[in-house]
């Protein structure tokens, strides 16, 4: 019979890998086109890999809670002779070309050789990946491994934290960290261990296991999957970025004003609720047009200028975690149409149905640390961009007025902003000038304005 390999499906530009979540089919079953075959999650969003042809399950290659390289191939789909078997475009990994029809036809009629038993092929395929010790290890920690000049002996007394106690990329990662200098003679580059072997090298202190309490008033409590990417990106970017973080304070009382008076009417003949956010991004905009030279990234030592305006918002998940939709050419659309597409990123991120490309290619970042009761807040720059803006609570304050009589004390609205930038690309002036920029927008909000 005639299989087709089902790959690991590149799931956008960033994206290198992915961990398998659960297998919905197993070796045995049958599958129509577009099946759902198995759940993955990069470190963006969680997604479903569909069955390309129909036919059935020959062969599994990874388990559950592993993470595998874009374009590996993780299982098998036996077809029957004659059937279409060429796998769909989407799920072809980058960088690889469509089969040309006659190839598809050569492949749709060819007749693999008799395959070993299942048994057997299923322990040739984990005798590749288990050490001597019977330890299990993916395709990606092995690769890991091998460019850091990590032996065999040394990968087997690395712990780990997966399941069944696996070493997954994060507990490779964490340990090249941590690992002891005497051992390192250049990037990647083991140091030559003549004379020394597993009796000389320092012992490891035991970890202890995961729900077990440190003592009567502590407990052990593992991360999440999306908890420890969350983490990971957090460190690597103020690794990355030397963060500067500038504020200011902003009177938007016009806009409140407008708002609750037009919020009842616009839920009704626009069928959405306005909310401040839509504005906020608005003014974002126009100040990203004023100033392009915040809408970049880096790539070594050159500065890459973005011409799209494609504005993140952080949105909070039932979980807690946080999620980043994207709102793309957001320059482009009116008032309304941003209120359109926050509130559906907004409800769709809450029910986990985001899409992937939903969540990639954003320009700039605006998280809204006010939803939380906060009054302002330095949040951490979303890689590879160079700046976030977060937007505080909005409180009533007394505060200064100029008037053509003299100086009056009036209560306001007033909401602290503030702007974490790349201090690399982005230097006090420019960072400053773009916020204050920002402030001046939404302070010039016109409160009888009627375009939407």
């Amino acid at each position: 019979m005639p299989h087709v390999e089902l790959i690991m499906p590149k799931m956008g530009e960033s994206i290198i890998e992915a961990t398998i979540l659960s297998w919905t089919k197993q070796v045995g079953d049958t599958v129509e086109v577009d099946d759902t075959v198995l759940e993955i999650a990069t470190d963006k969003v969680d997604s479903e890999v569909p069955a390309p042809v129909a036919g059935t399950i020959k062969e599994i290659r990874f388990g559950v809670d592993e993470t595998v390289a874009v374009g590996e191939v993780i299982a098998l789909i036996e077809t029957e002779v004659g059937a279409e078997v060429s796998p769909s475009p989407s799920l072809a990994p980058a960088g690889t070309e469509s089969p040309s029809p006659a190839d598809s036809e050569a492949s749709s009629t060819h007749v693999a050789p008799a395959a070993p038993p299942a048994s057997q092929a299923k322990n040739e395929a984990v005798a590749e990946e288990k050490s001597g010790n019977g330890r299990f290890y993916s395709p990606l920690v092995r690769t890991i491994a091998a460019t850091e000049g990590i032996g065999q002996a040394e990968l087997d007394r690395i712990p780990g934290t997966g399941n069944g106690g696996r070493v997954n990329k994060q507990d490779i990662q964490a340990y090249l960290k941590r690992r002891d200098n005497r051992f390192i003679t250049g990037p990647g580059k083991a140091a030559p261990t003549a004379g020394i072997n597993a009796t000389t090298l320092p012992p490891r202190p035991p970890v202890a296991p995961v729900g077990s309490l440190a003592s009567g008033s502590s407990e052990l409590i593992e991360m999440g999957r999306m908890r420890k990417l969350i983490a990971d990106h957090m460190v690597q970017s103020k690794r990355t970025s030397p963060h500067v973080t500038s504020f200011i304070e902003v009177d938007v009382t016009d806009i409140v004003t407008w708002r609750e008076g037009i919020k009842q009417d616009f839920q009704q003949q626009y069928g959405e609720k306005i909310t401040y956010t839509p504005v906020f991004i608005e003014a974002v905009a126009r100040a990203i047009k004023d100033f392009p030279m915040v809408n970049v990234s880096v790539d070594g030592d050159h500065i890459v200028k973005k011409h799209d305006v494609n504005i993140g918002m952080a949105a909070a998940l039932p979980t807690g975690n946080l999620i980043v939709p994207v709102i793309r050419n957001a320059d482009r659309l009116n008032l309304l149409g941003l209120t359109k597409q926050v509130n559906d990123l907004a409800a769709r991120a809450r029910a986990g149905k985001l899409k992937p490309e939903e969540i990639q290619d954003g320009t700039f970042t605006v998280t809204n640390v006010g939803t939380f009761g906060n009054v302002m807040g330095t949040p951490i720059i979303n890689q590879p961009q160079v700046a976030i803006l977060a937007v505080g609570a909005i409180r009533k304050k007394p505060a200064v007025m100029e008037t053509e009589y003299g100086d009056v004390i009036a209560v306001r609205q007033l909401m602290f902003m503030s702007l974490s930038y790349d201090h690399r690309v982005v230097d006090g002036f420019l960072g400053g000038s773009f916020l204050r920029r920002i402030g001046d927008y939404l302070e010039a909000f016109d409160s009888q304005r009627t375009d939407v």
